[in-house]
């Protein structure tokens, strides 16, 4: 499925000038069709599994006890 421009800024809630500058940068990849460009859909799925699998390892992280530390007990 193709976007357009608009389409593809309200999917990744940015804005129009902003996915122009990525196309520009060839950062997104995109077909002109003589009036317009058109975005692939799907080149994004990656982007949004990473961000997922993302947010699971820093809620992990996050979520783990703090051990201990040796140094700080008193021998007396």
């Amino acid at each position: 499925m193709y976007l357009t421009i608009k389409e593809t800024a309200e999917y990744l809630s940015t804005s129009e000038s902003y996915i122009e500058g990525l196309i520009l940068q060839k950062k997104i990849r995109s077909i002109y069709d003589g009036e317009q460009h058109l975005i692939y859909k799907n080149q994004f799925n990656t982007h949004f599994e990473q961000l997922e699998n993302y947010k699971k390892y820093v809620e992990e992280v996050l979520n783990e006890p703090i051990p201990e530390d040796i140094d700080i007990k008193d021998e007396d």
